[in-house]
């Protein structure tokens, strides 16, 4: 059976490291790639460590074996050229990136211990004086930079509103004002983006957790939350039963691995609120009970009702400083908007997952139908789809994108009729043909799924997902109404 790539995925480079750094390293990484590479998924997914497993086993002998001493080189130039370029264009200010390097909180472990002796030995001019002694085929993790912020931007930040975006914002404005808001002109509204001042009220409508009824609504809220907290009081203390101990174990495992590079996943209190979340859905859905990548899927609920009350990014932002009926608010809108997220695709996380073989089956034949020179490159390095699309659906393609964009993502995703199960298919597509040129530059099994897992977007921002989703709605035009297009 085939093992999926869980959480493998590891962040650009650090821009801190220099081109020679990185030049010197690829050569010498250069023969024991040539020497000997991964022939196959198993022996790959056997030499390849979860990367969201920071810090789990302190001890481990990270010595590295000749099939993984580095990332392939062609990666990690192209990877590291990007993100040096892209920082460099971006200029951000020395005193800012270093107020955000002091704003990381110190108990949040995003870097191996042997990385941050090397970043602390770092020169001005930013060569590493020693090499690296641990296992050298994961790239150092970097500390959040300040333009991937979590809050509506535009890449490179937030510029004054134009006039178009405030026609916009007084449009939505009115729509969510009437007494029966119209959802089909609220749906056409969204689909290019909802406006961060209305995102909440918005989702919470588009989701069909709020009624259309404007005077049914803070009822509504009130009683839901209730009813929420009704099932704490009734189900939580069963955490601690046998028959649930695996379930909240693996939901204990994951929460710290959800965002670990950003600092508010890390506070004790947003992961008890996690937790009770997770659990909650879990034991009320049998059927599939818990399963990895659901964890992911609650963050953009929170991010997004936690910024109705925090105007400044909240990235760090101490949720302490809420009150508790805030925070009770925020926790029970978000289990409920995730729950009816995930009543539209319960079958990708039921027994061996049938959601998700479908939709990475659709997917294959999919590509080979838009682009047959890609679909034979994998066929020729033997490249099953499985072995980096499971991720895409399992997560939403979470783990691929940062959070920022997500958030877009799920602007439109709400929007479409069956946005998360069907319309994904599609921004899957337009995902990996996206980067043909970096694929079909890749004529190994290993470069491939190291590129796959590693794919250089965390400087993404709105731009880059309205062309994204602008070329998925162009194949679902062409391929959502006759599916024997893409059926050879």
């Amino acid at each position: 059976s085939i093992q999926p790539v869980y959480g493998a995925q590891h962040p650009p480079l650090d821009p801190r490291l220099t081109k020679n750094f990185i030049k010197d390293r690829s050569k010498a990484n250069a023969l024991p790639m040539k020497s000997k590479k991964a022939s196959s998924f198993h022996e790959f997914a056997r030499n390849t460590s979860d990367a969201w497993d920071i810090g789990d086993d302190e001890d481990e002998d990270f010595s590295s074996s000749s099939s993984l001493q580095a990332l392939n080189s062609k990666v990690a130039k192209a990877t590291a050229a990007q993100v040096l370029e892209n920082h460099s264009k971006l200029r951000v200010k020395p005193e800012r990136a270093q107020s955000a390097l002091s704003d990381m909180p110190t108990n949040c472990k995003v870097i191996k211990s042997s990385s941050e002796a090397q970043l602390s030995r770092t020169s001005e001019e930013g060569c590493v004086r020693t090499p690296l002694q641990k296992q050298q085929s994961l790239p150092l993790r970097p500390v959040i930079p300040l333009v991937a912020r979590i809050s509506d931007q535009n890449a490179s930040g937030a510029p004054p509103m134009t006039v178009r975006e405030k026609t916009r914002l007084e449009k939505f404005r009115q729509l969510l004002s009437s007494h029966n808001t119209d959802l089909d002109e609220l749906r056409k509204c969204s689909w290019p983006g909802v406006p961060r001042e209305v995102r909440p009220v918005t989702w919470r409508l588009l989701s069909g957790y709020l009624p259309a009824n404007m005077e049914r609504r803070k009822l509504t809220l009130q009683r839901k939350r209730e009813e929420y907290f009704g099932f704490i009081q009734q189900y939580y203390d069963s955490r601690n039963e046998e028959h649930h101990q695996d379930t909240y174990r693996q939901i204990h495992i994951d929460i710290p691995r959800t965002n670990p590079l950003i600092p508010l996943f890390q506070q004790p209190l947003v992961q008890e609120i996690f937790e009770r979340i997770l659990f909650i859905w879990a034991i009320r859905h049998p059927a599939s009970g818990y399963v990895q990548g659901i964890n992911d899927l609650v963050t953009p609920f929170f991010v997004v009702f936690l910024s109705e009350y925090v105007e400044e990014d909240v990235e760090n932002f101490d949720v302490t400083n809420l009150s508790q009926d805030v925070l009770r608010s925020i926790e029970a809108d978000s289990f409920w908007c995730m729950s009816k997220l995930l009543d539209g695709i319960q079958d990708n996380y039921t027994f061996a997952q049938p959601g998700i073989q479908k939709k990475v089956k659709a997917l294959e034949e999919l590509v080979s139908r838009i682009d047959e020179q890609v679909h034979n490159h994998f066929r020729k390095y033997e490249v099953e789809y499985l072995q980096f699309a499971f991720r895409w659906m399992n997560n939403l393609l979470m783990r691929e994108l940062p959070l920022r964009c997500t958030i877009r993502l799920w602007d439109t995703y709400q929007s479409e009729p069956e946005g998360f199960s069907h319309f994904h298919l599609y921004v899957c597509a337009a995902f990996l043909i996206k980067w043909r040129k970096e694929i079909l530059d890749e004529e190994d099994f290993q470069g491939l799924l190291m590129l796959l897992q590693n794919l250089p977007t965390i400087h993404w921002g709105n731009e880059e997902i309205g062309l994204l989703l602008a070329e998925a709605y162009r194949l679902k035009y062409m391929f959502a109404d006759a599916p024997n297009h893409y059926r050879r």
